[in-house]
């Protein structure tokens, strides 16, 4: 009996149609990107389990895929549970960066403006729109403490996601010292902050009236109603806090209407230290991006405090807002029979050489079979290479179907 052979749960494959359209529109992410003055950078997809659970990955460290340790470091770690992985596959690209830049400061220019896409692993419970494996597309700025930092990182990801076709995308902009003195005034200080931040930051899926009821869980019904109050007044009350206001006034003169200020936004991540940014747009259930400044997480493996600020857009939420088609017109040669290979390759590669995409075929008994199980693959024309061709001009190519 034939088993299922499926890929591990929250993780796909793609056919080769498909990872064409992914593979256009992400260069259309890394060219516009790389247009703002941003370079390409990359890191493993393995760290050090002690750094990606460190304490500033918020509740994303308990998703992290931990790798054993091999050969005699694991027989010594048999019995010791916690001792046993010494590695971990990376739960977002920001931990990995920070990482690169302690490793290879001395190699960089003195304002790092990086481009990290790859994919990222969370052990989380697949649901729609949540994946185990998923691509991520960030951008960073390592070295500037100004708010032109911000600026720039708001500017490019809101003309990337224009260009891609995402005209409606708005971003909630928040300050973590803001949300600190909010939270203050709730009655809440300390270290208890970072667990009201948790429950707050659930406003979206649970409202008020299910946040103030886990506050008033967590803490007491004091805190529970002054919560409630100051949330309530959040939604009505947009004016721009002095610390934001030179952010909504250079990128508004630019992409006017695409900021919102919202004084609850959290964003879940503990390493967040200044301003913090959620992308949004009416067509889908969950933020399509985010990000913020975390000065102090560079240092954490320097000694020395280095400014940085970065945000990313979560590439499969993106991909569902857009059409993902190929754009690439593909040439089948097919050839007339094993004799004539020689004169199929020299063909094939002219008609590469003239920008066409070229698959060889030998000639099927059903050829319409074959072109039909082509088309849905994405190659768009054929041509038959009779004998007396010779070159690309003396082809018939058609259109398949």
């Amino acid at each position: 009996m034939a088993q299922q052979i499926n890929p591990p749960r929250g993780m796909r494959d793609f056919l080769p149609v498909e990872k064409a359209s992914r593979n256009q529109l992400l260069n259309k992410i890394l060219e516009s990107y790389a247009a703002h003055g941003f370079q390409e950078i990359e890191t493993p997809a393995l760290e050090n389990i002690e750094r990606l659970t460190s304490g500033d990955g918020g509740d994303n460290e308990k998703l992290a895929f931990r790798v054993l340790k091999r050969g005699e470091e694991l027989e010594q770690s048999l019995g010791k549970i916690d001792d046993l992985a010494d590695l971990g596959l990376r739960y977002d690209l920001t931990v990995p960066l920070t990482r690169f830049y302690a490793s290879n400061q001395t190699k960089l220019p003195r304002v790092l403006k990086a481009i990290q896409i790859g994919p990222v692993w969370r052990a989380e419970r697949p649901q729609k729109g949540r994946y185990r494996q998923f691509m991520q597309c960030d951008i960073d700025i390592i070295g500037d403490d100004t708010l032109v930092a911000e600026i720039e990182l708001l500017n490019a990801s809101l003309e990337t996601l224009s260009r891609i076709g995402i005209q409606d995308a708005t971003i909630r902009i928040n300050h973590r010292k803001l949300l600190s003195e909010s939270i203050a005034e709730l009655g809440v200080i300390g270290k208890d902050q970072a667990k009201a931040m948790i429950i707050i930051d659930k406003l979206d899926k649970i409202g008020i009236e299910g946040v103030s009821k886990e506050l008033a869980e967590r803490f007491d019904e004091q805190v529970s109603a002054k919560a409630k109050t100051w949330l309530s007044s959040v939604e009505n009350n947009r004016s721009v806090p002095t610390e934001l206001a030179p952010i909504f006034q250079a990128v508004e003169k630019i992409h006017p209407g695409k900021l919102k200020f919202d004084a609850s936004l959290v964003r879940g991540m503990g390493y967040y230290t200044g301003t913090i940014f959620e992308i949004e747009h009416p067509k889908s259930g969950s933020s399509i991006g985010g990000g913020g400044r975390y000065d102090e997480m560079v240092g954490n493996w320097l000694g020395q405090k280095v400014p940085a600020v970065g945000i990313s857009l979560g590439f499969e939420r993106v991909a569902e807002l857009v059409s993902l088609e190929s754009e690439n017109a593909q040439l089948l040669v097919l050839i007339f029979d094993e004799q004539n290979i020689d004169s199929a390759l020299a063909i094939q590669a002219e008609a590469i050489a003239a920008g066409y995409l070229v698959r060889l075929e030998t000639r099927p008994k059903k050829l319409n079979t074959l072109l039909d199980a082509l088309k849905s693959q994405g190659f768009s024309h054929f041509a038959v290479l009779e004998q007396e061709a010779s070159s690309l001009t003396e082809l018939n190519i058609k259109p398949i179907g």
